[in-house]
C-alpha cells in the first residue's frame, strides 16, 4: 500500500509527529518504510517529528527483519526507533509518550511568535489532486 493510498497529503502537512509502523514478519511492510518517510518528507517536510516502530515483537519465530538492522536504519536517517507489541501490549504506550515528549521538546525549543494564534481545526469535506508538497498547484 501507498502512503498516498493509506494517508490524506493535506492531513500529514499539519501534522506535529508521525509514528511509522512496520511488521517484524513482513520484509515487504519493512521495505515500504524508505518510501512512506520520503512521502512524509515530500508532504511535512523536516517539521516533523518521526518515529520508525517494530511490531509484532512477540512473534520471535516468525521475525525476517532483525532488530540490528532497524536500528541501523533509523540511525543513518536520524530518527528513534523502538520495538513493541500490541498483542503483548509491550512499548506501545511509550512509543507514543516518546512521540508526546518529542514534540513536546521541538516545540519549546522553537522562538515564540508574536502573532501565534492557537491552533485549530477544521474539519470541512474536499476532494484532494494534490500531487506535491504542501499547498502546492
Amino acid at each position: 500500500m501507498s502512503f498516498s493510498d493509506a494517508f490524506s497529503p493535506l492531513g500529514i502537512c499539519s501534522a506535529y509527529g508521525v509514528i511509522v509502523v512496520y511488521d517484524v514478519t513482513d520484509q515487504d511492510s519493512f521495505n515500504n518504510v524508505k518510501q512512506w518517510l520520503s512521502e512524509i518528507d515530500r508532504y511535512a517536510g523536516d517539521n516533523v517529528n518521526k518515529l520508525l516502530v517494530q511490531n509484532k515483537r512477540d512473534l520471535t519465530a516468525q521475525k525476517v527483519v532483525s532488530t540490528e538492522t532497524a536500528q541501523a536504519f533509523a540511525d543513518e536517517i536520524g530518527i528513534p526507533f523502538m520495538e513493541t507489541s500490541v498483542k503483548n501490549v509491550t512499548n506501545v504506550e511509550q512509543a507514543f509518550m516518546a512521540m508526546a515528549a518529542s514534540i513536546k521538546n521541538r516545540m519549546a525549543s522553537q522562538p515564540a511568535s508574536n502573532n501565534a494564534r492557537p491552533p485549530t481545526v477544521q474539519i470541512r469535506k474536499q476532494l484532494v489532486n494534490q500531487k506535491s508538497g504542501c499547498g502546492s498547484s
